[in-house]
Parts: C-alpha cells; sequence; structure tokens
C-alpha cells in the first residue's frame, strides 16, 4: 500500500484535508467579486487571529518577506535599530536590517537563552535611541517562547517601534498585537496556520504604518501603503496566490471555530506530552521544559549517536519526518514541531518512532515509557 507520512517539522505543516481541498478548485480571477469575498472574509479573520483592530497586510511570499517588509517600510540606511537574537532566527532580524544600510545594535544572547526584558534594558541602555527594536517570538531552531508582552514594554519604554518576528507562534501560542503594543507582527501561512507555504501576513499599527510613510528605504512589491490602500479597495496590488488565499480562508475558519484560547491550550498540552515522552525515554531536552514551549519540542541527541542518520531512517523506513538543528546546532539536537493540525495521537506516533530508532542506533533508552507519560501528561488540566 501506499506508504503513509508523518509531517513534524516546525514549518511546513500537516495540512487538514478542509484545507486541501480548496486548493483542487478551479482557479479564480483575483479582480472578480467571487474572490473579493474571500479576500474580505480572509483579511477580517487574519485580523482575528492576530488580536488587531488594525490592517494585517497579506503578501505572496514566504514568512521571512513579512519580516523584510518591516524593515524596508521602517529603516532607512544608516537608521538605528535593534535585535534581540538567541537562535538562527533572531540572526535573520539583524541579517536583513543590514542588508537595507541601516545601522544595528546586534544583542546575540547564546543559542538556547531565553531573552527576558533585564536582557533587553540592558542591551537598550548600550545602544542608546533605536528607532526599532526586532525580537522574536517564537525561535523554532531552539525551542524557545519568550514572554514577548515584557520584552515589548520595553521597548515601548524607550520610545522604540516594536517588530516581532511570530512566523511559529501566531495561532498557536497567546499573541496580542494590540493589548501588548506591538507595531509589526510577522508571520506565515506555513505554520500555526495550517495553509500550505506560500503566504507572509504584517499586522502593522498606525504609528508602524505612519513612520513608513515618512521614511523607510526602496521597497515596492513590499510597500505597505500600495498594499494597505489596495486592501481597503479589496483589490490586491500584485496577483496574489488566489487558492493559497482560498484555503487559507478555510484555514482561518476552523482555527476560529475551534476558538483561539482552545487552540492555545491544546498546544500547550501538546508540548508538554511531547516534552514528558521525551523524558520518559531518559532523553534530555534543549528547550525549556515550560509550558510556553508549545511550538517546538528541541532535544539533545544522545551521545555516540549519529542524529543525522537517526532521522534519516526515521523518514526513510518509517515515514516520520523530524528535524535536525540549525547552523551552530547541527548534528547537536533533534527537533519536534507540533503547531496546527496535531492532537496527541500524532506526539505518541513521533515518540514511538524515536524511541524504536534510538534503541536501534545502539541509544540507552527506556523502552514503552514515551507513549504511556505523553498520554497522561496531555490529559492533565493546562495551569492557569
Amino acid at each position: 500500500m501506499p506508504e503513509k507520512r508523518y509531517l513534524f517539522t516546525p514549518g511546513p505543516t500537516p495540512v487538514p484535508p478542509q484545507v486541501l481541498a480548496v486548493l483542487a478548485e478551479p482557479v479564480i480571477h483575483h479582480r472578480g467579486p467571487d474572490f473579493r469575498r474571500i479576500y474580505a472574509r480572509c483579511l477580517d479573520r487574519l485580523r482575528d487571529v492576530c488580536r488587531t483592530q488594525h490592517d494585517v497586510l497579506l503578501f505572496t511570499s514566504p514568512g521571512s518577506g513579512a519580516m523584510e517588509s518591516a524593515v524596508a517600510n521602517l529603516l532607512g540606511p544608516g537608521e538605528r535599530a535593534l535585535v534581540l537574537s538567541a537562535g538562527n532566527f533572531g540572526e535573520r532580524w539583524a541579517e536583513l536590517a543590514r542588508a537595507y544600510g541601516a545601522d544595528v545594535a546586534h544583542e546575540a544572547l547564546e543559542w538556547g537563552a531565553v531573552p527576558d526584558a533585564d536582557d533587553l534594558r540592558r542591551a537598550l541602555d548600550r545602544s542608546g535611541p533605536v528607532k526599532v527594536v526586532f525580537l522574536t517570538h517564537s525561535e523554532t531552531s531552539t525551542g524557545v517562547v519568550v514572554d514577548l508582552q515584557s520584552l515589548a514594554a520595553v521597548a515601548k519604554e524607550r520610545g522604540a517601534l516594536v517588530a516581532v518576528d511570530a512566523v511559529s507562534s501566531v495561532g498557536a501560542v497567546p499573541l496580542e498585537t494590540d493589548a501588548w503594543g506591538l507595531d509589526v507582527v510577522a508571520t506565515g501561512s506555513q505554520k500555526a496556520l495550517m495553509t500550505p507555504p506560500g503566504l507572509a501576513f504584517c499586522a502593522v499599527s498606525p504609528a508602524a504604518l505612519a513612520a513608513a510613510r515618512v521614511g523607510g528605504g526602496p521597497r515596492y512589491v513590499y510597500d505597505w501603503e500600495r498594499t494597505r490602500a489596495a486592501q481597503e479597495a479589496l483589490d490586491a496590488p500584485f496577483t496574489p496566490a488566489v487558492s493559497l488565499v482560498g484555503a487559507l480562508d478555510v484555514a482561518l475558519g476552523l482555527i476560529l471555530d475551534e476558538g483561539l484560547e482552545a487552540a492555545f491550550a491544546r498546544h500547550a498540552r501538546l508540548g508538554r506530552a511531547c516534552r514528558e515522552g521525551i523524558k520518559a525515554m531518559g532523553l534530555e531536552l534543549f528547550s525549556p521544559d515550560d509550558e510556553r514551549s508549545a511550538v517546538v519540542t528541541a532535544v539533545r541527541a544522545p551521545d555516540g549517536v549519529d542524529i543525522g542518520e537517526v532521522l534519516l531512517t526515521l523518514r526513510d523506513r518509517h515515514g516520520v519526518q523530524l528535524i535536525g538543528g540549525q547552523g551552530r546546532l547541527k548534528g547537536r539536537i533533534f527537533r519536534i514541531g507540533h503547531i496546527g493540525w496535531f492532537d496527541v495521537f500524532d506526539i505518541t506516533t513521533a515518540l514511538a518512532a524515536v524511541e524504536l530508532v534510538l534503541s536501534e542506533a545502539g541509544a540507552d533508552i527506556e523502552r514503552g515509557a514515551a507513549v504511556m507519560r505523553a498520554l497522561e501528561a496531555y490529559a492533565a488540566p493546562v495551569p492557569v
């Protein structure tokens, strides 16, 4: 029979069949009334998911394109910005800002650290005034999810705009764009929003839009004002990925039908189940062992095991796709993603496969404990 595949990467993530079905429908024209109805509903739903009453700008792009749009619209050459990073995607903010000629103060913490308000306060003391502070909510290279509200408060105290990489956090863990004073929230379709890759979104505050109108650097496709004005008329500025927009509309409907608070609780329980299963095997977590770590679980590779070969065996023999470490963590950790269309039995599948293949590779693994412990942890209530 055809091989069954299991996708446990932090993105792309599994896509529900209702969403996939939309992609098989005939392509419609992006200027017609049928698409405009979908477009309008999608933009409204994006505001709901991002917890904002303001504009959410939609681009046909990877999630990093939304991040680039923030840099292009807010920073002109030589303007000062601060990046607080503790992993691969935090460092992407610094790379993007430098590519646009910004003057970047980069506070780079050790990969796997959990940046907090004091880290940002000290970094701003050293940097002096900055126009924008760039933060990463969920660092998928390490599994860390930060206390974004407290970080944003420090940046606002210093008079800076706050731009957040929330590519893997929107829809998975609590994020309040308006209530927390976030000026830019960048995210993408292929993570907790349960849609194939190809769409990116920027929730933008009135202050960010005002700053972009009078400043920023060269941009065209990613120009916020051009995109905002077109969306206001339900007339995309450029040909969008119409089939993906239709799929996203269905996916957002599923999320809102579940309820954001219920989705956050489910992700917290999935993260807890995965962490407890990993610990029951006798493995060591790399990501924090706390309830915020609900996006991806990062695990230290056991001594004496070629984790790259283990991941290939999981994929090729069992159809289970996990992912290894990035950059300086390559070969040192592996990661299990659990955002989007997942339930506890997906988690137990991943754990059982890891247990089997690591044992065959010679790791000292306690067999049979992970699945039961994960089920017990998932059933426990989420702490209030």
